[in-house]
């Protein structure tokens, strides 16, 4: 497997700090982004890199020269003149395999074999890496279904609606049959230029991950990356490692409770909720919905009217700086008689709670350890769940307040609210 790193640009919101050097130079912690990326990479087995420079070209090629002091093969391209973010591409269109593509400003730690492996196994042309984050009012939004991206909303367009918060981070799989129409080296955007032209196609694909990307672009996002890296969040972000997570249920946890919410004007998030996502958001912890939403095969709310209701969470989650890592739902229920019922769901699964099966998928999605995991509900069906799964507990006391006494079960711990029961968990050390 081969990656190729974009390190041409100038860096000109960083140029007021050092102005001497490319931008995937800057140092974080004594060493050059650039180095991060390396060594994340070696970490996977993939030792053949090309790094297209540019600007101060010679920073950069005095620093790796050919990555042999770095366990690695480098070769370069050089931009003779600013080509975009994917004009220098041209040079890359004989490739054979498919590759990772990664822009040069990048911090991360990344399992790329699931990456590629995810890539592969859906015959994409080009697979972005995407994530939710703390501000899609401001960002690109990728829609799609079941990995397949369909749009993309850009963040200069006026949202007056709800949707996924669903982030482009800036790496990506590429298969060289889709550089097959570039002509020459050219200055080409790679989103405007050739993702927005193959998803048409059904050439585009979105792998969603939890681990850790983010970009240093200015002088207060670099300081975020220096703090994160100094403190080890970005190395235990990645997949390669065992992952903990705060599984939360949904009504009367996140939003108030109203019974069966069948309609998205009645969802409402509880007044902390926001808060205490974001506090999850900035520990080691994972945010993992996992909710029933019986709803579904009683024939009283449909998918896509489920999916309004998670993307207004996950727009006013976003809204207040909070994010979820993932939502997971079970759409079935057991009992017959419902007028409208979806007769294929009316079955005993494995993921209707108390059944554990959403917390495997999460756990075998994200390799999350589920010893060292927490779950939070307002039900005592929520804590017989987190039991079932050998995980921690808390019990709310919004919603139903454990009031449903459907099990005789004690938590770990009764909190208020959605906030106290974080605050208790991230202040609790977990042997």
């Amino acid at each position: 497997m081969r990656a190729v790193i974009m390190a041409g640009g100038k860096g000109t919101r960083l140029s007021k700090l050092n102005s001497e050097i490319p931008k995937p130079m800057f140092p974080v912690m004594d060493k050059p982004i650039l180095e991060y990326q390396i060594e994340s990479l070696v970490r996977c087995g993939i030792t053949d890199t090309t790094i297209i420079v540019g600007y101060l070209k010679d920073v950069i090629i005095d620093k790796f020269r050919n990555g042999k002091n770095y366990g690695v093969n480098i070769t370069y391209i050089e931009e003779k003149e600013p080509l975009g973010t994917a004009g220098a591409l041209f040079y890359l269109k004989e490739e054979k395999d498919d590759f990772i593509l990664i822009f040069g400003d990048l911090i991360l730690d990344v399992d790329f074999t699931r990456f590629m492996d995810f890539h592969k196994k859906n015959g994409a042309g080009i697979t972005l890496f995407v994530h939710p984050n703390s501000h899609p009012h401001d960002s690109d939004v990728i829609v799609s279904e079941d990995g397949l991206v369909t749009d993309i909303l850009s963040k200069t367009n006026s949202r007056d609606f709800f949707y996924h918060n669903l982030v482009n981070a800036g790496l990506y799989c590429i298969a060289p049959r889709i550089l097959k129409g570039i002509d020459c080296p050219s200055k080409i955007d790679l989103e405007k230029g050739i993702i927005r032209k193959l998803i048409d196609k059904r050439e585009v694909y979105a792998y969603r991950s939890t681990e850790y990307v983010k970009d240093m672009g200015t002088p207060e996002r670099l300081m975020d990356v220096v703090s994160d890296v100094k403190n080890g969040v970005v190395r235990a972000r990645s997949l390669r490692n065992k992952q903990k997570a705060i599984f939360l249920d949904r009504d009367g946890t996140i939003n108030e409770y109203v019974g069966f919410l069948r309609k998205i004007t009645d969802f409402k998030l509880l007044p902390k909720s926001a808060q205490a996502i974001t506090e999850i958001n900035t520990s080691p912890f994972l945010a993992i919905v996992a909710t029933n939403q019986p709803v579904i095969a009683r024939g009283e709310v449909s998918v896509g009217e489920l999916e309004d209701i998670h993307k207004k969470m996950e727009t006013e989650l976003g809204k207040q700086g909070a994010f979820l890592d993932d939502v997971f739902y079970c759409p079935h229920h057991p009992d017959s008689g419902y007028i409208g019922e979806i007769k294929e769901l009316k079955f005993e699964c494995d993921c209707r709670k108390p059944k554990i099966g959403m917390l495997t998928r999460a756990a075998d999605k994200y390799n999350i350890d589920l010893s060292q995991s927490w779950y939070i509900g307002d039900t005592t069906v929520d804590i017989q769940t987190g039991r079932n799964a050998g995980m921690h507990t808390v019990l709310l006391c919004t919603g139903e307040g454990g009031k449903d006494r459907k099990f005789d079960v004690a938590p770990d711990y009764v909190a208020q609210d959605l906030l106290e029961a974080v605050q208790f968990i991230l202040n609790t050390e977990i042997r």
